[in-house]
């Protein structure tokens, strides 16, 4: 379905799509060293039980295999989730690494080699979605540095159309790019309905005004056009998938949003997960979680000890981290963690820019 500019998408409880005449927004319905202690310093509340319910009896269910490979043509009837991005807001190498006269960074270092896993941009996540109708490309976040990520891995695995955006949060690293995707609607397609919490959308209305309110654009001037949706924390359907919000802390006082979409669990940017979250990550076959530094949690990001806290209590098949800094070398956290499958059965992993793993939604 083809929609005009000055339409709204507005998603309905049971996954019909509909195109809206005028309103300038519309709600979306709600349908280093490793440190491996088991202190669990918090427990799973069992309040929620009837919300889980109610996830899991609309979830999606979801399996997984190993990366498939740069390049290689996806079945149609093949889901897949690839990496846009892993990094910080800042991005790995940094350019204050590689002009210090007095000290080299080693892992910035590594991350200017072709193909090095430590070369990280803003964290990012595209799901693939097979659908009898054809396939569907659902971008999860658009940071400021999008676009170059773009241009490495879109070519690199045929993807052509973005169908929607679903936002975490409203910093820098998360909706920095929503204006470069105006070379998707001025030479692809129409427009692009991005999918917000209402206080993100607030902050979109400052920071990318032009794009929420055209009216004061010069005529003929090329922006994107984007779709607006607001989103609560209820599930709710995008393209016949089901997207349950799994919000977090992000800092204190600062919400953000995970999302489960079947049974995998993606949470960028968390320092705290509330008690009445941890019932919607039960059953979670991937979890993609936060985990900056390896040696300490920041204020607003879990490092990778309290990462690996939360992956013992949430008990994943799997586990692929995102969100590292230049302390993280990708190698060699790799090795300490690998040794955690044999001594605990933990199969947890740091993930890379351009990750591609073929999944069952």
């Amino acid at each position: 379905m083809r929609l005009q500019k000055s339409q709204m998408v507005v998603p309905h409880a049971f996954g019909v799509v509909r195109p809206g005449p005028a309103p300038w927004l519309r709600s979306a319905r709600s349908a280093y060293p490793f440190y491996f202690s088991r202190k669990d310093p918090f427990s799973i509340s069992g309040n929620g039980s009837s919300r889980l319910n109610r996830v899991l009896r609309a979830s999606l269910h979801s399996g997984f295999v190993t990366n498939s490979g740069e390049g290689a043509q996806v079945p149609v009837d093949q889901s897949e989730i690839i990496f846009v991005g892993t990094g910080t807001s800042e991005g790995i190498p940094r350019v204050s690494c590689l002009t210090n006269p007095d000290k080299k960074c080693p892992v910035c270092s590594k991350a200017i080699e072709p193909g090095n896993k430590n070369r990280r941009l803003n964290t990012s996540l595209l799901v693939r979605f097979a659908r009898p109708s054809g396939e569907c490309n659902i971008l999860i976040d658009a940071g400021k540095f999008f676009y170059h990520s773009a241009l490495k891995w879109f070519p690199t695995y045929g993807i052509r159309t973005i169908d929607a955006v679903i936002i975490t949060h409203s910093h820098a690293d998360a909706i920095g790019g929503l204006d470069d995707l105006r070379d998707w609607t001025n030479n692809v397609q129409p427009s692009i309905p991005i999918y917000t919490a209402e206080r993100d959308f607030e902050v979109m209305k400052k920071t990318h005004y032009y794009l929420v309110d055209t009216s004061a654009i010069i005529p003929g001037a090329a922006v994107s056009a984007l779709q607006f949706n607001i989103i609560k924390e209820e599930p709710f359907i995008v393209d016949d998938l089901q997207f349950t919000p799994l919000p977090v802390w992000h800092g204190r006082g600062y919400r953000s949003l995970g999302f489960r979409f079947g049974n995998i669990c993606y949470i960028s940017d968390v320092s705290e997960i509330p008690e009445d979250t941890y019932p919607l990550l039960e059953n979670c076959e991937i979890l993609i979680m936060d985990a900056l530094r390896p040696d300490r949690s920041s204020s607003t990001h879990f490092g990778l000890p309290r990462a690996l806290e939360e992956v013992r209590k949430i008990r994943p098949k799997r586990t692929l981290f995102t969100g590292m800094m230049h302390l993280m070398d990708h190698d060699k956290v790799n090795e300490g963690l690998v040794k955690l499958k044999e001594a605990e059965g933990l199969d947890v992993q740091l993930s890379y820019d351009g990750l591609r793993l073929r999944v069952t939604l």
